[in-house]
């Protein structure tokens, strides 16, 4: 039989999480077939098959959400008349249970360490198949004190889960009444002590990889640059009409308004080179192509595919691009690739009514632009006081590469164009 196993799709991957099988056990592959769904960092990839034969999943096999290591195996290709033995038989038992087992007093207790710690439960697997046989643990007696009068009495028992909450909570369960069987104490009896109103708090879900990795790079930006926002509002009265003027006059899907804003964007940057720049290796140094990111809510989270070469694109270029990345990015058919290189983030709340916010700049980039929403007010033309339409600009910066007054004039520059978007783009 041939192995299946998780492949490194990045350098620094050590793990990833599982999606979901694309063939049935017992399906025929061929080479090239496309086997199973993997998520790695930002991006989920579909991973194809290098060898021919009958796809055999184990009992064991990973299941949609679980985390997966680089290299393990999860399945085989077998020969047409080749069966593996699949014996294992997985006892799964709630952890719940299993603490009312190890902890009655009527019981023995289960002196392991990774059972005081609070083990996870995982199944426990007999015979042959893909897991390693759990290995045989020593028991030992409950504890018992002396009465006094020379009976012996049980000390009170409580769970390894149990235990293990009221050392992180700092709770005595010793003095807690019991709700399992024979007055045990229980995880829900220590989380019930440390709640409001005796509530139990629920355990947290458990976070993906997308989110792990959005974390990881946010909370890499903030400690790794010293980040200043400017926010400025101009006349968006010309940039709506241009927008129209496209709806109307193209019956393919027109260029959004975070479209025309990267195209002018990419012009401002080409004039403050400053801003497209990045700080390595405690130097500046300035990018030669402009690269820009367009940050997409999907429902795995954040995600920020890059437009590359974006001067040498036309506007209707530039649509189908970002259109394209942008359906990519929400199916979770994003490549890494196409999530690198980025040397300028653009990001819009304007859809969900926001005006005023400060983007985090993504990690070795020097600045990002947000967009709030376009709103109908008053604005000043001529000295006259006209209805009109106005969007509000919102750039962070890193304060190491780049100055606030360069950074006021580049936000300036970009206003401007905005305000006179025809002009820009003929």
């Amino acid at each position: 039989m041939i192995e299946i196993t998780v492949p490194r799709l990045g350098w620094s991957m050590e793990e990833g999480t599982f999606s979901a099988w694309l063939k049935n056990d017992g399906d025929w592959i061929e080479k090239g077939d496309l086997l199973f769904v993997l998520e790695s960092d930002k991006a989920s990839q579909e991973i194809e098959s290098f060898d021919a034969g009958v796809l055999r999943i184990g009992p064991d096999g990973p299941q949609r959400g679980e985390t997966v290591q680089v290299g393990q195996v999860i399945g085989y290709l077998a020969a047409r008349d080749e069966v593996p033995d699949f014996a294992a038989v997985a006892v799964e038992t709630p952890c719940e249970v299993v603490d009312d087992v190890l902890s009655s007093p009527s019981h023995q207790e289960m002196t392991v360490a990774t059972a005081e710690a609070g083990h996870d439960c995982a199944p426990r697997v007999q015979g042959s198949g893909f897991r390693e046989e759990t290995p045989v643990v020593a028991l030992a007696a409950s504890p018992e004190r002396d009465s006094g009068n020379g009976a012996a009495v049980s000390e009170p028992v409580a769970s390894p889960r149990a235990r293990r909450a009221a050392r992180e909570h700092g709770v005595d369960w010793r003095r807690l009444s019991g709700s399992g069987r024979e007055g045990r104490v229980r995880e829900r009896d220590v989380l019930a002590a440390i709640s409001p109103a005796g509530e139990i708090e629920l355990p947290a879900a458990p976070i993906s990889t997308v989110r792990r990795t959005i974390a990881e790079r946010m909370l890499a930006s903030v400690h790794s640059t010293a980040p200043v926002t400017l926010t400025t509002k101009v006349n968006a009265a010309n940039l709506v009409n241009l927008r129209d003027v496209f709806k109307t006059a193209s019956r393919e899907a027109a260029p959004t308004i975070t479209d025309i804003v990267v195209k002018l964007t990419a012009q401002a940057l080409a004039e403050h080179p400053g801003l497209n720049a990045r700080w390595q290796n405690n130097q500046i140094v300035l990018n030669n192509e402009i690269n820009i990111g367009i940050a997409v809510d999907t429902l795995a989270g954040l995600l920020v595919p890059v437009v590359r070469n974006v001067p040498d694109l036309g506007l209707k270029q530039l649509a189908a691009a970002s259109r394209a990345l942008v359906e990519r990015a929400r199916e979770s058919r994003l490549t890494p690739a196409e999530m690198q290189g980025g040397t300028f983030t653009v990001t819009n709340l304007g859809m969900y009514g926001i005006d005023v916010f400060t983007p985090i700049i993504n990690p070795s980039e020097a600045a990002i632009l947000g967009l709030g929403a376009i709103r109908r007010e008053a604005v000043v033309v001529e000295d006259r006081l006209v209805a009109g339409q106005t969007i509000t600009l919102n750039l962070t910066f890193d304060h190491r590469i780049i100055d606030g007054a360069p950074a006021a004039r580049f936000l300036q520059l970009v206003g401007q164009l905005i305000e006179n978007p025809v002009a820009s783009l003929v």
